[in-house]
C-alpha cells in the first residue's frame, strides 16, 4: 500500500462489467483464493487510505515528504537542466510540487493519471502554483505502453518519476517488466526516480498496516462491500476479518481477507466455498535493501546512479539510468 496507490480510484480502473464479474471468479476459483488490488479504490476506498496516511503508525507518507524536504534541491541538482518531467500515477501531486520548487528551467511535466478528476485537479493546482512549466497531461494507465505528448521543447533529458512505493505492489517479474517499460519511455540518456520502502524491524512494517483505529481493516473489507454493490455478491462482511503479515523470506507484507468460519458466498452466477480460516490474497507490499533494489534495477538493464533516504532511515528514493551508461559518460569526459 503506498500513497500513490491511492491514485487508482473510482470506477475508470475498472474493467467492463462482464470481464469484471470474471476477472473477480477466477481470482476466487484459484488455490490460493485471490482478488485484484485495484478493487480497493472505490470512492470510499479512496477517502479510507487517506485516512490510512494520517495514522501515527503508517510511517510511509510522512517519511517520504521528510525525505523530499531534505533532499529535493539535491535531486533536482543530480537531474540537471531543461528536464521533462513525466509522473506515473500523479493523484495530488504533493512531492512533485517540492521537486518542481528546484529543479532548473523544466521543459515539461507530464502527469499520467489512470482517472480524469484527480488529473484535472493536479492540472489546475500546478499550472496555478508553477505557471512558467507547461503541464502536459496524459490520461491513461502507466502500465501499459504511453504515448507521450510532443514537448513544447527539446529536452536534455526525460526522467520518469514514481514516487510513494507503488513499485512494492508489484511482484518481482511484473516490477521488473515495468521498470522495462519505463526504460524504453525515458529514451537515451534518461532516468528514472523511483521511490521505494526499506526493509526495516518487523514490528514497525505490520505496523503500519495493521493501525490501532482499525481503518486499515475497514479499507480491506470495503473491498467486499464494493463487490456487494458492484457485482451482486453476498459476502457477509461480520463473517471476514482483514490479516496482513510481514513475511521476512520473501521481504514483503501479504494482506489477506480471512473468512472467520464455514461459508458460502454467491458472486455473480458462481457458488463460492470458504473454509474456516481461508484467506483470499488481495495485496504485496515489498520492501528493499539497497541491494534488493539494485538488483531489480539490473534486471531491467538500469543500475542506480544515486540514492536518498529520509532522515531516519525509513524510506529511500533512487535515480536509475541505463546500465553501463555512467561508465561511457566518464569515458567521454
Amino acid at each position: 500500500m503506498s500513497m500513490q496507490a491511492c491514485d487508482f480510484r473510482g470506477d475508470e480502473r475498472r474493467p467492463p462489467t462482464d470481464e469484471f464479474i470474471e476477472i473477480v471468479q477466477r481470482g476466487l476459483r484459484g488455490k490460493p483464493k485471490q482478488l485484484p488490488s485495484w478493487l480497493f479504490y472505490d470512492e470510499r476506498g479512496s477517502q479510507l487510505f487517506e485516512a490510512i496516511c494520517e495514522q501515527p503508525e503508517y510511517y510511509l507518507t510522512r517519511c517520504e515528504i521528510a525525505l523530499m524536504s531534505a533532499h529535493a534541491a539535491d535531486i533536482a541538482n543530480v537531474l540537471g537542466d531543461d528536464v521533462r518531467l513525466v509522473e506515473y500515477g500523479s493523484g495530488n501531486a504533493v512531492k512533485t510540487r517540492m521537486l518542481l520548487e528546484h529543479l532548473r528551467t523544466p521543459v515539461a511535466y507530464v502527469p499520467v493519471e489512470i482517472s480524469a478528476e484527480p488529473l484535472r485537479r493536479c492540472v489546475e493546482g500546478l499550472t496555478e502554483s508553477f505557471p512558467a512549466v507547461p503541464v502536459q497531461p496524459l490520461n491513461g494507465d502507466f502500465t501499459r505502453a504511453l504515448r507521450l505528448p510532443i514537448p513544447p521543447r527539446a529536452p536534455r533529458r526525460t526522467v520518469l518519476y514514481f514516487p510513494g512505493s507503488t513499485i512494492g505492489n508489484f511482484e518481482a517479474r511484473e516490477a521488473a517488466d515495468l521498470l522495462r517499460k519505463m526504460r524504453s519511455e525515458m529514451g537515451d540518456g534518461g532516468g528514472i526516480l523511483i521511490g521505494a520502502d526499506l526493509k526495516k524491524d518487523t514490528a514497525t512494517i505490520e505496523a503500519a498496516y495493521n493501525d490501532r483505529a482499525g481503518v486499515t481493516a475497514e479499507f480491506t473489507l470495503n473491498m467486499l462491500v464494493r463487490l456487494n454493490r458492484e457485482v451482486g455478491s453476498d459476502f457477509d462482511l461480520q463473517a471476514f476479518r482483514h490479516r496482513a503479515h510481514y513475511n521476512t523470506m520473501a521481504g514483503r507484507i501479504e494482506t489477506f481477507i480471512v473468512s472467520t468460519r464455514e461459508q458460502k458466498v454467491r458472486v455473480g452466477r458462481q457458488q463460492v466455498t470458504f473454509k474456516q480460516d481461508e484467506a483470499m490474497q488481495v495485496e504485496y507490499s515489498c520492501k528493499y535493501s539497497p541491494a534488493d533494489f539494485a538488483h531489480l534495477a539490473a534486471k531491467a538493464g538500469l543500475e542506480v546512479a544515486q540514492s536518498w533516504n529520509d532522515p531516519l532511515d525509513m524510506f529511500s528514493v533512487h535515480y536509475l539510468v541505463r546500465a553501463g551508461s555512467r561508465t561511457r559518460e566518464a569515458a567521454q569526459a
